[in-house]
């Protein structure tokens, strides 16, 4: 790719200034929306963005190589075909979306997102590496999961964890500042649910026969 031909793809994706550093990497003070991202991942690399970077519903994305390492905004990689997370963002100080790929691991992402983080409608059967500290929503809804273990710690908005094959709820945050949702899944129990929820708590559609825990 000629000098000129990243250029005009630069000036097409970022809503604000970029420059390229000595190690050939692009920071961004401003928003980035890449298009055909896949076809450019190998001769374009992001470093440091101050606004969002969305790479959503592109051209069947298969893999994070050459995405941004810090974000201060949203980082969305929703709706593409990938199976790691490798080459993720390690800070997202807004929002973080992988919904709708094909992970079953969420090793790689960041350990601290600002914002909410949503990871639904992928295959995940863990939640082994995902942040430890979510300042909004988590979202891990309609998936594979058969245990919360791995879940964050803390977890500022609601935690959805409805829709998947749990037996379980060890693993789950200790507290949840808006509402817990487990439902839709194949509890017996509540034992290892949060002991502190803001809001409501729904263990609907379940196999409970007893509410201690």
């Amino acid at each position: 790719m000629t000098i000129e031909e990243k250029t005009k793809l630069l000036d097409d994706w970022v809503d604000g200034t970029y420059e390229i550093d000595s190690e050939g990497f692009v920071n961004v003070n401003g928003d980035v929306t890449v298009t055909k991202f896949s076809k450019y991942q190998t001769e374009i690399k992001f470093g440091t963005i101050s606004g969002y970077f969305d790479c959503s519903y592109n051209n069947k994305i298969k893999t994070l190589q050459g995405c941004p390492q810090t974000v201060g905004g949203h980082f969305n990689c929703s709706g593409n075909k990938l199976t790691t997370l490798k080459g993720s963002p390690q800070t997202v100080g807004g929002h973080f979306s992988c919904s709708n790929n094909n992970l079953t691991t969420l090793k790689g992402c960041p350990q601290t997102v600002g914002g909410r983080f949503y990871c639904y409608y992928n295959k995940l059967t863990t939640l082994k590496g995902c942040p430890q500290t979510v300042g909004g929503y988590f979202h891990c809804a309609h998936n594979n999961l058969t245990t919360l273990k791995g879940s964050p710690k803390t977890v500022g908005g609601n935690f959805n964890c409805s829709n998947n094959n749990l037996t379980t709820l060890e693993g789950s945050p200790q507290t949840v500042g808006g509402s817990f949702n487990c439902n839709n899944n194949s509890l017996t129990t509540l034992e290892g649910s949060p002991q502190t929820v803001g809001r409501y708590f729904d263990c609907s559609n379940n196999n409970l026969t007893i509410l201690e825990g």
